[in-house]
């Protein structure tokens, strides 16, 4: 019998959508691909009034788990955090009772503005991408999701100057392809440090 194809929800949160020049060319492609749930949080949720059981549904109907968002001071745009402290609620996401997460995929789509050279110890970063995503790292420990490398492009102001953005898009249809058509290798993304830097190596 065939395996079943995961279905993959992609929670985009941008707050400035119409200055973005990767991330939403990103979402707009990850639509064009069937069987995909992809929700823009901020046109969803303007006010920040989110529908927590609503959103607790669709965490409910989907195999893996996708945050996809432009690096803001480190971490996630406010929405996307305001998401995670009212959906991911006790009973629900964690909990002696809340097991509703659990042995889901989770992984970070994300844009970083410096360069690649500057996540690392020696860069002016200091941190790797992934090291800098432990708090989420943490969050899918906690829930019981597996945690995946990020899929990453650095240096995103200069990317469309230096033409690496149509690239980087068809590498992404490829990962959501690879998931659906279960190509895809879980155990070597969740040790990498950054995932789209070695897709030869989790798309089977």
């Amino acid at each position: 019998m065939p395996e079943s194809q995961p279905k993959i929800l992609i929670l985009f949160a941008h707050p400035s959508p119409n200055r973005s020049e990767i991330n939403v060319p990103l979402f707009n492609a990850s639509k064009t691909i069937a069987n995909i749930t992809c929700v823009d949080l901020y046109a969803e949720y303007p006010t920040y009034r989110i529908d927590i059981d609503k959103e607790q549904q669709r965490l409910r109907e989907h195999d893996v788990v996708v945050f996809m968002f432009p690096l803001y001071w480190y971490s996630t745009p406010s929405l996307l955090k305001e998401w995670q402290d009212l959906v991911l609620e006790y009973g629900f996401a964690y909990g002696s009772e809340g097991n509703e997460l659990v042995g889901k995929k989770f992984f970070c789509a994300l844009t970083a503005g410096g360069p690649e050279s500057s996540y690392r110890k020696d860069g002016f970063n200091h941190y790797t991408i992934r090291e800098l995503l432990q708090p989420l790292e943490q969050m899918a420990e906690l829930t019981g999701m597996d945690f995946l490398a990020p899929f990453a492009l650095f240096g995103a102001g200069m990317a469309n100057e230096e033409n690496r953005i149509e690239q980087h898009i068809q590498n992404w249809k490829r990962v959501l392809i690879a998931i659906q058509d279960n190509k895809f290798n879980y155990e070597v993304a969740s040790k990498l440090s950054k995932m789209n830097h070695s897709l030869e190596l989790v798309i089977k």
